[in-house]
This record gives structure tokens, sequence and C-alpha cells, in this order.
């Protein structure tokens, strides 16, 4: 299995910026988040709504991957990662970076895939044909757990692939110009691939093997200990534009906004948005969710990665890498 970039090198990295983030002015605070991913808090992003609630500026960073949130914010140069993907964030933590999850940004099996070249006509039936194939997967992030997670599903050999860390965009362009055979990934980058090739599974059948995909937003401990009614109010104003979201006779109003926020069509932006699914805060905070679902969860997906080689070692839980009281004073609970 031929890596042009390891986990472990990336993880050593993020463990050694660990703990570099310093106190910062409560007068700005510096977001990431992703292009093409468009969800409904880019509209209160828009309209300026987290600096008039929060009562400070608030920059927004566009990044390619999670595992680039997770460096930017152990540098300190990043206070919250908006839909930053589960495992980039339980790579992080496993590696000894101190953040925590605040709240499930969104829910979209649909919308993380694998897909392979058309003309080799391999699917479901015949995924063992894969063995021997050129890959592009960004290492440590979502697509590469549902990566392993399908590759071990059809029994292919991890060792007979060469696997290549690519960023979506940079993984789609070269999966459209025929240099890799398979790409993995997201958002608009996975529409793109998804021109050229077909997918394995559907979303519905990875879930039916474990295979949950979701976003969370994060942010450094520390910042969340230092400023805990600026999370807050940070959170209330992404739930309350979900909530408006979730009555669809605002979407005339708010779809134009998302979708150039998000460098998209209005059409595309819907067909994407379509797929996703926004927790509510009380859903968010049961059971299923942060209330021990999450945190079960990533135990697997760091199980995954450590079989697999990408990273060291796991924590022996989870649970406190997920703090819920901030969110649960959003929602007045």
């Amino acid at each position: 299995m031929t890596f042009r970039k390891t986990l472990t090198s990336a993880a050593a990295t993020v463990a050694l910026l660990a703990g570099t983030t310093s106190a910062m002015a409560l007068d700005e605070v510096t977001v990431a988040y992703f292009m093409e991913w468009p969800m409904p808090f880019q509209y209160a992003k828009v309209q300026g709504t987290y600096d008039a609630e929060m009562g400070v500026k608030v920059n927004w960073v566009a990044f390619d991957t999670g595992t680039a949130m997770s460096a930017a914010m152990a540098a300190g140069d990043v206070h919250f990662a908006v839909s930053q993907g589960v495992p980039p964030f339980v790579v992080a933590t496993s590696a000894g970076q101190d953040l925590q999850i605040l709240d499930v940004a969104v829910s979209y099996a649909d919308n993380d895939n694998c897909v392979v070249q058309s003309a080799l006509e391999i699917d479901k039936d015949n995924a063992a044909e894969i063995s021997g194939k050129k890959v592009a997967v960004p290492l440590g992030t979502a697509a590469h757990y549902g990566f392993l997670k399908q590759m071990d599903h059809f029994g292919v050999d991890l060792a007979s692939l060469e696997i290549v860390d690519m960023a979506p965009p940079d993984g789609a362009a070269a999966f459209i110009q025929g240099s890799v055979e398979m790409f993995c990934g997201w958002g608009g980058s996975l529409r793109r691939a998804k021109e050229a090739g077909n997918v394995l599974l559907s979303g519905a059948e990875k879930e039916a093997l474990g295979i949950l995909v979701f976003d969370v937003t994060s942010a450094p401990a520390s910042f969340v200990a230092e400023n805990p009614d600026l999370v807050t109010k940070f959170l209330k104003v992404t739930a309350d534009a979900n909530a408006m979201w979730a009555d669809s006779a605002n979407h005339a109003t708010m779809l134009p906004v998302i979708a150039a926020d998000s460098g998209m069509d209005e059409a595309a932006t819907a067909e994407t948005i379509a797929t996703f699914v926004f927790p509510t805060v009380a859903d968010q905070m049961s059971a299923t969710w942060l209330g021990g679902g999450a945190q079960e969860f990533m135990k697997g997906v760091a199980d995954v990665f450590v079989s697999a080689g990408s990273i060291p070692a796991a924590l022996p839980s989870y649970d406190t890498t997920v703090n819920t009281a901030p969110l649960a004073a959003a929602g007045g609970m």
C-alpha cells in the first residue's frame, strides 16, 4: 500500500502543535468551513448574524479538508471548525490534540462516497476487481474511513492498491483526467467525479453496514473553556439558521444566498443540500448523537484506523472529547 503522506506523520505534527493556542482577544474570531458544502449557517454568515449576536468580528476561512482544520486549530489560527468530519477529529484527538465536539453539524450518507471509473465496469457485484488500482483518497477524513470500511466489506486487500493522499478537488480532477481509477470525497468534487464514474454503495447501503457519515462543529478545548458565552452564542446562531431552513417556506429566501456563498449555482446547491440532514438541538443531545452514540462511533472509527496502520493508537474512550454544555445552553436546556 503506497501512501504519499501518512496519517501517522500528520498526527505527529498536530500533536506537536497541540496546546499552542493562546487566549485571544474577544474582539475577533476565525471560523473554518468548506466551499461547495452548502449549509444553513451560511445564510447567517452572509447576513452578519454571527458578528451581531456574538459581538465580535467573525473571519471565515475556507479549507479543503478536516485534517487541515485540525492543524489550523492546533496552530491557533482557527477557533471554530464548522462541519469538520469525524475521522479527522478522531485522528487529531488520538494524537493528543485537545479538541472538543460542540454540535452535530450535518449528517450526509449520500454526499461522501467513493467512485470508480465507468470504463472499468466495476460495481458492488465485482468490486474485488478494484485490486491493483490507483485511488485518490484524502487521508484522515470521513471519505478515508468510508473507503477503508468499503474495502473491508468487499474483501479488497489495501496492500494491493496505490493510495494517493489528495484533497477532493485535486482527486476529482485526477479522476476525470483518468490519472486515478477510483476517487473518494464529498460535495462538489464528488458530484463532478460521478459524471465520469459510479458509486459502489448507496448511502442507505453504507448505513446498513454501519458506515455513518456526519460532521461536527469543533473547537480547541482551551478556547471553549475561556469563552463559554461566546461559544454558546455561536451555536445558537447556527441552530437558529438550521431551524429557519427546516421550514421550506424560507428556502426561496435562503437558497440564493447559500448558493452564492458556497460558490455554486442554485440548482447544484439544491441538489446537494437535499441530501443533508441538520439535527435539531434536542436530537443532537439524544443518545443517538452526543448523548453517547457519537462517542461510540468515534471509538469505532479510531479502531479501524489503528487496524489499517493509519494511526498508532486510539484513546480508551472519546467521551471527554464531547462538550454538550454550550449546546444545551444554546437550546435553553
